[in-house]
């Protein structure tokens, strides 16, 4: 995969992990930065259940997947921390 095909799916992936967990995005490169560490996570979580992805739509799903768990995690830690998110 070249390098804007890579961007491209962590930017949809992580603008549709941020309005399925947390309701808005958090911009362009906050966006990629979450599309890219879901795409590391979902990787593992794809290969535990002997799942693959292919093509663009398959990696978007993929990316997207990971992401989704990466916030939660993070939503998750961030109130159990006592952090607030402020508006």
């Amino acid at each position: 995969m070249n390098l804007l095909t890579i961007l491209s799916i962590g930017l949809i992936a992580g603008f549709l992990a941020g309005k399925i967990v947390v309701g808005h995005g958090f911009g362009t490169l906050g966006d990629m930065a979450v599309g890219a560490v879901g795409a590391l996570v979902g990787a593992p979580i794809f290969a535990a259940f002997g799942a693959e992805a292919y093509g663009f739509l398959g990696a978007i799903l993929m990316s997207t997947s990971g992401a989704v768990v990466f916030l939660a995690v993070a939503n998750v830690l961030r109130i159990g921390l006592g952090f607030r998110r402020t508006a």
